[in-house]
């Protein structure tokens, strides 16, 4: 690549004039001569996020890199501005023309942007689209939202400091991992700014937070990037992809809140209701590994009834193969030995859910030699590998792959009577681009681009079955691909690494769809293998995989319910579904990064339930946001083995309790 020349001007009196303005509530976007932009937030007691007018979008090509365009024209569209300027010198002319919109509805503090790049002069290579850049500045700490997916199964929210780089790439980043919700953000105390896509469809951007060691402030951006050089030729006209800039007050909730509502607006994201059902507490079996027995499940159950669990998963374990999903030798009985397990599930007055990982097959089995047209062909032609599960993709918008598993549901729903589906494995998220010719596509892009549909066919056929079933999707550890999210109704911690990661993903998917059901997995997931209070303080629906009353000798781990275990889950359980927060409304009154302790609020019947989480908290004194002045309200230690209750004011709406990991208390006007 040759060395790249940044293309400069001298601007005219004109373009010296005073910037370009556009506000959207809480927002303004200033736009100077050069088209450089500078982000204001209108809210109270927020610091500029950065003093000088910056470039928002560099087009960079092996000629030049392109950052100043004289602004030539200013015009009124419909919800906005459009603004047009030129690029020129050393042979090079490219005209931007940027509109940025004002959207309707619940987005405020929220801009849209639309750009498209016109080549006036020779012709260009371009490397990449760097749009939405935008700096932070902060004194040596910012939070951040970073949704992307990687194998580190790292948290979505995270600190930023300087030394900090992150690519937060949405495409596949390791042969499993892939995809992401497509918005970044990062918040200061006093306030922050995200940036993310609008488009109809996942697109495999980069959307890196940086912060140098030498500077004070923090960058993030949206870069569009290509394998290979583009060729833009005289008279093309190459768009960017259509984004958005928001300022907020506290974390990203509302940013992620608004975008959401967009994008089930105006992009044709139709979120599904979650069925009552997905909300009452699980029991999985998994605890029993791999290598369960019908009997050990069938003799469990007895036990699951009486803690109050309604739903047994059945897990991994049953199957031949990844792909061949007959069952295996340890079922006699083939698939009476599955309707007998169900049976005996609804017997007990509960449902069943039966674990699945669909679009993957082992090399060797039965269903890809019968059928290898099915396979997703990397550009090489090679099958693309799944290494956790050693199998081989399906590729997502294969004919032959869409009829092979709506049999497979038709299997477990009709023939097993399972109620519903965990749909597993982090594969899930994203696939390649395919380029198996049997698929069909004119561009391997679009196994991308389409990659939601899979689950679009899997969904409707389990409801066409059974209208009411739960359709849970767990893509281990990703950031979940946001566009997958209306083929599910129940939302999952999907393997969470810790309680602090039941709570974020809480928190992330209350914002996109608050009425969607959110499991927060085996409660031996999260700290100490017993933190109920994570899962239920986030408004999520409570689970355990334990066993009763041995282990399977093959499985190492003691998950054994103990005495002990037995009367903290009968509380737990008891907690739950005497209140189910889980059908409640989340309210976003405390920073999810810089309030200590870490707080959440969710609404319901007429109380405020508040959970605030610290390893110690020693009587510090904790405001109860959210309170009205003049009014008294009783607060009552819901989740303590000895209850207590206390009186608070509006007016001074201030408690000093100490408390170990959490504390959970309902708030009442008196």
């Amino acid at each position: 690549m040759k060395k790249l020349l940044i293309i400069a001007f001298l601007l005219s009196a004109a373009a010296c004039s005073s910037p370009q303005r556009i506000s959207n509530g809480g927002i303004e976007m200033e736009v100077d001569g050069r088209m450089h932009v500078r982000i204001r937030s209108l809210h109270g007691g927020t610091a500029p996020f950065c003093d000088d007018f910056r470039p928002f979008d560099r087009l960079v090509c092996d000629e030049a890199e392109i950052v100043d365009f004289r602004l030539g024209r200013v015009e009124r569209c419909e919800g906005g501005y459009c603004l047009t300027g030129l690029a020129e010198g050393d042979g090079i002319a490219v005209e931007k023309r940027m509109t940025v919109t004002v959207p309707e509805g619940d987005c405020d503090g929220m801009l849209l942007v639309s750009t498209r790049y016109i080549n006036r002069g020779g012709d260009l290579h371009v490397r990449r689209l760097v749009a939405n850049e935008l700096r932070i500045g902060a004194d040596s700490l910012l939070w951040s939202f970073q949704p992307t997916s990687t194998s580190a199964r790292a948290d979505w929210v995270l600190p930023v400091r300087p030394g900090f780089r992150q690519e937060n790439y949405l495409g596949m980043n390791n042969t499993d991992y892939g995809g992401g919700i497509p918005m970044v953000s990062l918040w200061r105390r006093d306030g922050g700014v995200s940036v993310g896509l609008t488009e109809p469809c996942l697109r495999t951007v980069s959307m890196p937070v940086v912060w140098s060691r030498s500077s004070d402030a923090a960058t993030m951006s949206l870069v569009r990037g290509f394998d290979e050089e583009l060729l833009f030729a005289r008279g093309d006209t190459l768009a960017a992809y259509d984004s958005f800039v928001a300022v907020q007050q506290g974390d990203f909730f509302d940013p992620l809140r608004s975008f959401s509502t967009y994008m089930q607006r105006y992009r044709g994201i139709r979120m599904a209701a979650s069925e009552p059902g997905a909300f009452e507490p699980v029991w999985c079996a998994w605890g029993y590994e791999r290598q369960f027995t019908v009997g050990e499940v069938i003799g469990t159950l007895p036990k699951v009834a009486e803690l109050g669990f309604r739903w047994v998963d059945v897990d991994d374990g049953y199957q031949i193969a990844e792909g061949d999903w007959e069952t295996n030798s340890r079922f006699p009985g083939g698939g009476r030995d599955m309707r007998r397990m169900t049976d005996a599930i609804h017997a007990l007055g509960m449902k069943a859910k039966l674990w699945w990982a669909p679009m993957a097959a082992d090399p060797g089995t039965r269903i890809l030699r019968e059928h290898p047209e099915m396979l997703l062909q990397t550009a090489e032609g090679t099958p693309e590998y799944i290494t956790w599960w050693d199998s081989y993709y399906l590729s997502p918008v294969n004919p032959a792959t869409e009829r092979y598993t709506l049999g497979l549901v038709d299997r477990f729903m009709r023939e097993w009577n399972f109620d519903g589906l965990k749909l597993d494995g982090q594969h899930l998220n994203l696939c390649l681009p395919d380029h198996n010719p049997a698929s069909g596509l004119d561009d391997p892009e679009q196994a991308v681009e389409r990659f939601p549909s899979f689950f679009r066919a899997i969904f409707d056929r389990a409801r066409a079955i059974k209208p009411d079933a739960v359709v849970q999707l767990c893509p281990c550890g990703c950031a979940v691909n946001f566009f997958n999210i209306p083929y599910m109704n129940q939302a999952v911690a999907s393997d969470p690494t810790s309680s602090w990661q039941v709570r974020l993903k809480g928190k992330s998917y209350k914002a996109i769809n608050p009425g969607l059901a959110y499991y927060g997995d085996h409660v031996e997931l999260t700290d100490g293998g017993d933190d109920f209070a994570s899962q239920i303080g986030i408004g999520a629906v409570i689970g355990s995989k334990f066993t009763w009353p041995e282990n399977n000798p093959a499985v190492e781990a003691d998950y054994r319910l103990t005495p002990e275990k037995e009367r903290l889950y009968k509380k737990w359980v008891k907690i739950y579904t005497d209140r189910m927060l889980s059908l409640g409304d989340y309210l976003n009154l405390y920073d999810i990064g810089f309030d200590r302790p870490e707080g959440h609020v969710i609404r319901k019947d007429g109380a405020l339930y508040y959970a605030f989480y610290a390893d110690r908290w020693d009587g510090g004194r904790i405001e109860l946001r959210g309170l009205e002045r003049g009014r008294t309200y009783v607060v009552t230690e819901y989740a303590a083995d000895y209850p207590r209750s206390y009186e608070v004011s509006g007016d001074d709406p201030f408690i000093v309790p100490s408390f170990d990991r959490s504390y959970l208390i309902e708030v009442r006007e008196k």
